[in-house]
């Protein structure tokens, strides 16, 4: 069989996503019957019918079914193909982040990147699926807090994240010293996973009494007065690391170089690049 074209692809797409043949020719911008030929030819290449057709309808086959999984598949990695490709000539750096991450430590790795010699222009992505980012090429490097292994992934420890909870400035367990887990779970409001929203509509969530969460230490200097930040003891330990898929293109790595400089409290240089 010769090679498929990408074109006859997504024409496939977008015929077995409407299943009209005429909608189908609108969405690509064309009309029908140079797409009912592409189809046709389409599926001699394959050498199965992928679509059945009558007056009326048009459905999948079995085979196109399976065609149109493969089809989506191919296609996305096309589009993160050409993605990483433009960010690598771009020489950007996108960090993708879970809001609340490393309060303390994004912005100083971000002002370090700015004022480095490296040419490295970082962005931030924030999301609750770094994994999911670093995959699809939306991001290059995470910066995320890790309480157990992660396969497949290289990383960079930052340093621990020691687990305080948030509540009320005027909750009667504010100004204690710490809390135990069982007490944390205990508490009428909390939720063990974090809610997908941004850190500030969870503290204002907290702020109210309508949330309790527990968060890594950095996040007290995002909390103003109206909340606290309460250790917790017997709460999984957690690492803040840069993790990042093996092969990541060389502008990751120089981020990581960068990182070390921030951690060493020194503006990163080309001696700093070269750690890595």
């Amino acid at each position: 069989m010769n090679q498929l074209d990408t074109r006859e692809l997504a024409y496939f797409v977008a015929v077995a996503e409407t299943l009209h043949f005429s909608q189908a020719a609108e969405r690509l911008g064309i009309t029908q019957p140079p797409l009912s030929r592409a189809i046709a030819h389409l599926e001699r290449r394959v050498g199965v019918p992928l679509l059945e057709r009558t007056t009326r309808q048009v459905t999948l086959t079995a085979a196109g079914e399976v065609f149109l999984t493969e089809c989506r598949t191919i296609l996305a990695a096309m589009d993160t193909a050409v993605r990483k490709a433009r960010k690598a000539a771009a020489q950007r750096v996108t960090i993708a982040a879970r809001p609340g991450s490393g309060p303390g430590v994004l912005p100083a790795l971000l002002a370090a990147a700015a004022g480095g010699a490296d040419g490295v222009h970082a962005d931030v992505v924030f999301t609750y699926d770094e994994l999911g980012a670093l995959q699809d090429g939306t991001a290059d490097i995470a910066l995320m807090c890790q309480t157990v292994a992660t396969p497949g992934l290289e990383l960079m420890e930052l340093g621990p994240e020691e687990p305080v909870v948030l509540l009320p400035a005027g909750h009667p367990l504010s100004d204690r010293p710490f809390l135990t887990l069982a007490e944390v779970e205990a508490l009428a409001g909390y939720e063990a996973q974090l809610p997908n929203e941004p850190l500030d509509t969870m503290v204002d969530r907290v702020a109210l009494g309508r949330l309790v969460v527990v968060l890594g230490e950095s996040v007290r200097d995002r909390l103003g007065g109206s909340v606290r930040a309460v250790p917790v003891h017997g709460y999984p330990a957690t690492q803040l690391v840069l993790a990042w898929l093996p092969g990541a293109r060389p502008a990751a790595s120089r981020l990581t170089a960068t990182a070390h400089a921030v951690l060493a409290g020194r503006t990163p240089g080309p001696s700093a690049l070269a750690e890595l």
